[in-house]
């Protein structure tokens, strides 16, 4: 059930990305440790993803795990790989019932052996889910992935199967690891910071930002509702004027 009437549902974005931040000043603030805001985050993460999948929304992306936050202390990454395998583990259930797809993005294959099996078997055992798609950006940065499609893109041509000529916004587009999934219409950030933190570069070049304050482990159902109806009061012009979009 919606609560929100100001909600149109003839108006929902397609794709919304989130930046997840706010976890490790939400437990100082409580005078507790990180990974007690980042415990608590993933009760945030289950509350958007259900508002996401019941308003009809087909594409939610959160980033999750940049490729910068390997440099953070052992402990905390060590804690925070754990802490996505339970929590991939406890989760797919809940997926399948509300017939939610899993899908991942980033440089995988970095993650932890245990955490890649377990997201691997998570994403094969929702494959078949059909309602909402779950995006996770793991170990993902933005500058990674179009490095990554440029080097693809130089061995296509090197190998006489592409000229420069023929290479455009599709040829990129078709080698990052989004290529399945529709730009984002929306990004979200919490926590009161204004930054993309190499994150979708190439995607979000027409999105709405929106920016809270909110710290990610108090960002509710009723906080991504907010945004939503924020996203409804913006003219997407596409580089058109309002009186084009009008005629």
């Amino acid at each position: 059930m919606i609560e929100d009437k100001r909600i149109d549902l003839a108006k929902l974005p397609k794709h919304v990305a989130i930046i997840m931040d706010g976890n490790g000043r939400w437990a100082k603030n409580k005078g507790e440790h990180r990974m007690f805001g980042h415990q608590h985050g993933v009760k945030s993460v289950r509350d958007c993803t259900e508002a996401a999948a019941e308003l009809g929304i087909k594409f939610l992306t959160l980033y999750a795990f940049s490729t910068e936050n390997w440099s953070r202390p052992k402990e905390e990454v060590d804690a925070l790989m754990e802490l996505l395998v339970h929590t991939i583990l406890a989760e797919t259930p809940t997926l399948n019932k509300n017939n939610v797809r899993l899908l991942a993005i980033g440089n995988l294959k970095s993650l932890p052996g245990k955490c890649y099996e377990q997201l691997q078997e998570a994403m094969a055992e929702t494959a078949q889910n059909s309602g909402l798609t779950l995006v996770l950006a793991l170990s993902y940065s933005s500058k990674w992935e179009i490095v990554e499609a440029v080097k693809n893109i130089a061995q296509e041509v090197k190998d006489g199967n592409l000229t420069t000529d023929q290479i455009n916004d599709l040829t990129i587009e078709q080698h990052l690891t989004t290529k399945e999934i529709p730009h984002p219409e929306l990004l979200i950030r919490t926590s009161g910071e204004h930054r993309i933190s190499n994150f979708l570069l190439w995607q979000i070049a027409y999105a709405e930002l929106y920016f809270t304050e909110t710290l990610w482990p108090d960002f509710d159902r009723t906080a991504f509702f907010e945004a939503i109806v924020d996203y409804q009061t913006r003219e997407r012009r596409f580089g058109k004027t309002s009186e084009q979009l009008i005629s």
